[in-house]
């Protein structure tokens, strides 16, 4: 049984003092579930592993719903392929190494595709000192100011796009699909 490379994404723990998770226990849950080669990054939740389950959407489910039985909250979650993530920083329209280097590139992780009636919708709105692009399940911004000051956040595009999100800056992302391989 051949082996995938997932990266996942958990959304909103460890900001504030609120929604702890520590990346030893959640990498104590994964282990639990059969999950192979278990690696954490950075306490923002993120994990690398190795599955023969082929489904993205039926990982996300059976993590959701262990790390919610373990710390007794929500947590919503994303899965990608290690293919899949690298599809995604290819795709990045905002490679200006000064960007990059200043933090400002982030991307916004999308766990299905928007309609496109409301990608048009969003398409209408400008945000100041914010760029953004939309390619296939990724929102890629770029924050003229960093993202701490973005009008254009995670909770927005989530209410507009009716989808769920999370998002990472271009440093995490490159780190995880280092970490991959």
């Amino acid at each position: 049984m051949e082996l995938i490379t997932y990266v996942t994404f958990l959304r909103g723990i460890n900001v504030g003092g609120k929604r702890k998770v520590p990346m030893e226990e959640l990498r104590a849950i994964c282990e639990r579930l059969n999950l192979q080669d278990v690696k954490t990054y950075i306490q923002s939740g993120n994990i690398i592993f190795k599955s023969s389950i082929a489904k993205t959407d039926h990982l996300a489910n059976i993590l959701h719903d262990e790390i919610q039985k373990y710390f007794d909250f929500d947590v919503p979650i994303i899965v990608k392929t290690i293919d899949g993530l690298s599809r995604i920083i290819e795709k990045n329209p905002f490679v200006s190494q000064d960007d990059i280097t200043a933090n400002r590139i982030y991307f916004v992780l999308l766990n299905s595709f928007p309609a496109i009636e409301l990608l048009e919708n969003l398409s209408q709105e400008t945000f100041e000192n914010e760029q953004y692009a939309v390619v296939d399940n990724c929102l890629y911004l770029k924050c003229a100011l960093g993202y701490g000051k973005a009008k254009l956040n995670n909770n927005l595009i989530e209410r507009k796009l009716k989808v769920l999100a999370t998002t990472r800056n271009y440093r995490t992302l490159n780190k995880l699909q280092e970490l991959c391989n």
